[in-house]
C-alpha cells in the first residue's frame, strides 16, 4: 500500500465539502484538484492510463466574487477541450491511431495546438451562447412582434413575462438537447463516466476509502455539478434580463452578450453557496440541477468506477487543509 492509499485510508467519517471537481471524458475522466489535474483513461488493452501534471495557479489565485466564477468557467473549458482530444487519441490506442493517414487538418493541428485549442473554445462557446441565449431572445422576440404582446414597452408586467416564456424556451432547448444527445450510445457511455465522477467524489467527501464497493453505493447526483451551474444560469438570466428590460432584436442580443459575465459570476456565488451548506433553502437550489443530471448522467460499471478511483487519488492534496470548498 502506498502512502496516497494509506492516508485514504485514515480519512475522516466527518463528511467535507471538496474543491475536486471534474469532467467525463472519452472512455475516461478529468479530475481538478487543488494543485494537480489528472487524466485517468481506459486504454484498448485494458489499462488504465494516468496522466498527472501540476494546475497553473493563476485562476485560484484571482478570488474576486462575482468575477472569479467567469475566469474559472473559461479556464475549465480550455482544460476540459484538451482533456477531451487527449483522451480521444488515448482510447484509440497508438496502433489505431497509426493506421489512419493524417490529414492537412491533422498535420495543421500538430504544428498549431494553441491555435487549434483557442479556436474550438470559441467554437464551443459562440455555439452555446447562441443556441441557449440568443435563439430563444430571438424567438419572443419574434412571438412579440407576431402577436403585439409587449410591443413598444421597455419594462413592466409585460416585459417580465416576455423574459419568463424566453427562459421557459431556454430551459425547454437545454432539456431537449440533453435528450437527444442521451439517445447516443456513445454520449450514454460519457454519461456513465459523469456519474461515476459524482458518485467518487461524494465517496471521497464521505471521508470512506475509495474502492468500487464504497464508490457503487453513492449517489450519481451532486449539488456542485456543471448541469446544475447551467440552470442556475438560465434562472438568473430570467431575472436580470426582465430587470434591464427590452428592447430591438439586435439591442436585446446586445444586452444579452454583454450581461452573460454577470450572469455566470451570480450564478457561480450561488452554487458556491449551496454546495457549502445543507439546508431548506440550498437543497431547494439544488433540487431543479440534480433533477437534470438524471439525463447527464447514468450509473457506471465498475471498471469505469475503477478509472474514477484513479483519476481521483491522482490529484488529493497531501495536505488536507488545501482542498476547502
Amino acid at each position: 500500500m502506498d502512502n496516497k492509499d494509506a492516508k485514504l485510508d485514515d480519512v475522516s467519517a466527518a463528511c467535507k465539502r471538496t474543491s475536486i471537481g471534474g469532467q467525463a471524458l472519452i472512455e475516461g475522466l478529468l479530475m481538478l484538484g487543488p494543485h494537480k489535474q489528472a487524466i485517468a483513461v481506459r486504454e484498448p488493452s485494458g489499462e488504465i492510463a494516468v496522466t498527472v501534471k501540476d494546475r497553473s495557479a493563476k485562476a485560484s489565485r484571482f478570488n474576486v466574487p462575482f468575477l472569479r466564477g467567469v475566469v474559472r468557467l473559461v479556464t475549465q473549458m480550455k482544460i476540459g477541450i484538451g482533456a477531451l482530444m487527449f483522451s480521444a487519441e488515448a482510447a484509440m490506442g497508438e496502433e489505431e491511431a497509426e493506421a489512419e493517414e493524417p490529414t492537412r487538418f491533422d498535420r495543421f493541428a500538430e504544428r498549431h495546438p494553441n491555435f487549434m485549442m483557442t479556436a474550438t473554445l470559441i467554437f464551443s462557446l459562440g455555439m452555446s451562447v447562441g443556441l441557449f441565449i440568443l435563439l430563444p431572445s430571438a424567438l419572443t422576440d419574434l412571438i412579440r412582434r407576431l402577436t403585439g404582446f409587449g410591443l413598444g414597452e421597455t419594462r413592466g408586467s409585460a416585459v417580465f413575462l416576455l423574459s419568463l416564456i424566453e427562459g421557459v424556451v431556454r430551459i425547454l432547448l437545454f432539456i431537449l438537447y440533453l435528450w437527444l444527445t442521451s439517445r447516443s450510445s456513445e454520449i450514454r457511455r460519457v454519461w456513465m463516466y459523469h456519474g461515476s465522477e459524482h458518485k467518487t467524489i461524494a465517496c471521497y467527501e464521505a471521508g470512506l476509502p475509495l474502492t468500487v464497493d464504497n464508490v457503487r453505493g453513492q449517489s450519481r447526483l451532486h449539488p456542485r455539478c456543471g448541469t446544475s451551474f447551467l440552470f442556475l444560469v438560465m434562472i438568473v438570466s430570467i431575472l436580470t434580463f426582465s430587470i434591464v428590460g427590452r428592447y430591438t432584436v439586435w439591442l436585446n442580443i446586445l444586452i444579452r452578450l454583454a450581461l452573460l459575465p454577470l450572469i455566470s459570476g451570480i450564478s457561480y456565488e450561488l452554487i458556491r453557496f449551496a454546495g457549502a451548506r445543507d439546508n431548506r433553502l440550498t437543497r431547494a437550489l439544488s433540487a431543479p440541477g440534480l433533477a437534470l443530471q438524471n439525463l447527464t448522467t447514468a450509473e457506471p460499471d465498475d471498471p469505469i468506477m475503477e478509472v474514477a478511483i484513479e483519476a481521483m487519488k491522482a490529484v488529493i492534496p497531501d495536505n488536507p487543509e488545501d482542498d476547502n470548498w
